[in-house]
């Protein structure tokens, strides 16, 4: 049986309400993602800062225009920032299309966001690809952090504080992340390899 009159109201207030709440918690997760600023998602978006972080906040309710044009920003589909359901299934597909990709500065590297968005702020896991010659130069993320390079395939260095290791296809490399540090692309061939990144883990000694 549906609901009249103010009960009907109460209800779709009640939907808007857990909607938008759902709404900025997405954007602020997808921003992190992209370790984008508000000011730089203004930037990229055309929606004033304000805005944004009143949404992530969840104190304002945008209109569908503001919510395209943050998704376009943050390169993912409407539908992915409307999700509003918190007991969604627990075998959830994502395709291609779906997964946000970053590019490193020489156009050589490529990161694909793999991992869940709403583990982004303490885990984080990426499909890398590097072409011969490419490098990923990355800044120093919370102090702690520690990242997992697993090589697929070809070979990739990482340099850590001037310390520089070599991992070919099957092997591995753990290191802090907490300092600026980059992957190369070493060899004549395409590289891939996954990353994970866990941005709260224990100090390393």
């Amino acid at each position: 049986m549906g609901v009249e009159g103010k009960d009907k109201v109460k209800a779709l207030e009640a939907g808007a309400v857990a909607l938008s709440g759902q709404l900025g918690k997405t954007v602020q997760r997808l921003r992190k993602a992209y370790n984008l600023s508000l000011s730089e998602l203004s930037e990229q978006s055309g929606v004033a800062k304000s805005i944004i972080s009143q949404i992530e906040r969840n104190e304002t309710n945008p209109t569908l225009a503001t919510i395209w044009r943050l998704a376009q920003a943050l390169d993912v589909s409407i539908e992915k920032v409307l999700l509003a359901a918190e007991d969604e299934p627990f075998v959830e597909r994502s395709s291609r299309g779906d997964t946000p990709i970053l590019t490193s500065d020489d156009g050589k590297c490529r990161l694909m966001i793999i991992g869940w968005i709403k583990t982004v702020e303490w885990l984080q896991w990426y499909d890398f690809h590097a072409e011969p010659g490419g490098q990923l130069e990355s800044e120093a993320h919370q102090r702690g952090s520690i990242e997992s390079l697993s090589v697929l395939e070809g070979e990739l260095e990482v340099e850590v504080a001037s310390v520089k290791e070599t991992a070919k296809a099957g092997e591995t490399l753990r290191y802090r992340c907490d300092r600026p540090h980059v992957i190369r692309n070493v060899s004549k061939k395409p590289a891939q390899a996954t990353m994970v990144c866990i941005l709260k883990a224990a100090v390393m000694e």
